[in-house]
């Protein structure tokens, strides 16, 4: 006797929890062939305030933690990404329509990537500040600290290398994320928030919400407790334009729309986008 297919519906990641949308709405999630996945929870407006909620209460604890402590935290992400191996690989194969072998090294590069993240994370003090030249018997000293929340519409089509590549310059610095998945292709995001909570980061540091950016991002974009924003998934030019509009309520940081090739080596300025540079003036003793 065959057995049914159980039809998976996945909820999204707030504050360390799994909660159903608010709204109760939910969307079929469809590999590249139309056939159908799971269902995938359809993240509201008082979602996104929820995750904002949660993302600002964690900033104060995620944000005081040792950089050293953090790129811990962060290692044992990818160790935990490493053993779900053949998960992601899964996913990635359904999303985006690849071979088993491809989809492979796309997870192995995703891993690569998190882990160049974790290392960063006690240096970049180092080489983002600096110990500056004044004329007088001062020392003056300047320091990065993170922006605070920021909101993060993740890449379209590349739904896992591409995710982990705009995710982890957020967090490793300090800040907080809020996380607008690829609409179309969610899976990957949905396993890394299973991932997330089984893992050493706190809750509320980074929050996942599976949704058309179209629908919520608005509302995240003129969010008066949101820090910081980072459109490079959003491909509709109008809607960036509007969000960017949105965004300049309280000066929020902006990384525009682009269309990176996630596959060359990363840079140091993803992670310079949602720093804050404090300078401080000391006398000198005598």
């Amino acid at each position: 006797m065959s057995r049914l297919d159980v039809r998976k519906t996945y909820k999204l990641y707030i504050g360390g929890s799994f909660p159903r949308s608010e709204s109760g709405h939910t969307y079929e999630v469809l590999d590249t062939e139309g056939r159908f996945l799971a269902n995938a929870a359809k993240a509201s407006r008082k979602d996104g305030r929820d995750a904002v909620g949660a993302a600002r209460k964690a900033f104060g604890g995620w944000s005081a933690r040792t950089p050293y402590n953090r790129g811990q935290i962060l290692y044992r992400v990818a160790e935990m990404i490493e053993g779900r191996h053949d998960q992601f690989t899964s996913d990635v194969v359904s999303a985006e329509g690849l071979s088993t072998q491809q989809a492979s090294k796309v997870v192995d590069a995703a891993v690569d990537r998190w882990v160049w993240y974790a290392g960063w994370a006690d240096k970049l003090a180092q080489v983002t500040g600096n110990a500056n030249q004044v004329a007088g018997p001062y020392f003056n000293l300047s320091s990065p600290e993170p922006t605070g929340v920021v909101v993060v519409v993740a890449p379209q089509d590349d739904s896992l290398l591409g995710l982990v590549s705009v995710l982890a310059p957020v967090i490793v610095s300090g800040n907080t994320a809020v996380v607008v998945t690829s609409y179309a292709r969610p899976l990957p995001a949905v396993t890394l928030s299973e991932v997330l909570a089984t893992s050493d980061v706190p809750g509320g540091v980074v929050n996942i919400l599976t949704a058309d950016a179209a629908d919520v991002a608005p509302w995240l974009a003129g969010h008066l407790d949101v820090n910081g924003l980072d459109l490079t998934g959003v491909d509709d030019a109008s809607l960036a334009t509007d969000l960017e509009a949105e965004a300049a309520v309280n000066l929020k940081r902006v990384v525009r729309p682009s269309r990176p090739d996630w596959a060359a080596e990363p840079s140091l300025s993803r992670m310079t986008a949602f720093l804050e540079t404090k300078t401080v003036w000391h006398p000198v003793g005598v």
